[in-house]
């Protein structure tokens, strides 16, 4: 419930701190790639969602504010196993909606389908695990760009980890 709160509070902060400045607006054949590490994480017993998390996601504008692509991501569990996910997964960008208007700001959320895959190795019993399946996904995210095509990101929602940040383009 903590994580939930704290959650909240950045999503709005991120809308309520921008509702005074320009649109940023993807269109068709915007690309935009993220490239992030995980904060937080999930984890089975003894693992403590413990790990370093790498992911990155790439998406193309199809129509004004509407975006799609795919995701992938990777967390190895020291020892114990490893996390993967990839996937395709489409955004909507609100800017529009909400008439945001600094083109510094994006804010989106959407939905994907994805495949993710978790193994370990069982200490006691000295034997190899492997599970894995197909998914839907929500994210929820916020980009600041520093410049015309560099920025940074911040997302949550399903995948490798609670929390994303780290570094976006845009082309």
């Amino acid at each position: 419930m903590k994580k939930f709160n704290v959650l909240f509070l950045l999503v709005a902060g991120l809308l309520i701190g921008t509702q005074s400045f320009g649109q940023f607006a993807p269109d068709k054949g915007t690309k935009l790639l993220n490239l992030g590490i995980g904060l937080g994480g999930y984890g089975g017993i003894g693992f403590g969602g413990g790990g370093l998390a790498f992911g990155g996601s790439f998406e193309v504008g199809v129509i004004p504010n509407l975006t799609v692509g795919a995701i992938g991501s990777f967390r190895s569990y020291s020892g114990f196993g490893s996390y993967y996910s990839i996937g395709a997964r489409g955004s909507y960008h609100f800017n529009q909606l909400l008439t945001l208007s600094d083109e510094k700001f994006d804010l989106y959320a959407g939905l994907g389908l994805v495949y993710s895959g978790f193994s370990y190795k069982d200490g006691y019993l000295s034997s190899n695990y492997n599970y894995g399946g197909v998914g839907l996904g929500l994210h929820i995210g916020g980009r600041y760009f520093f410049s015309e095509n560099v920025g940074a990101f911040v997302e949550t929602g399903v995948g490798f980890a609670p929390l994303q940040l780290g570094v976006t383009f845009k082309f």
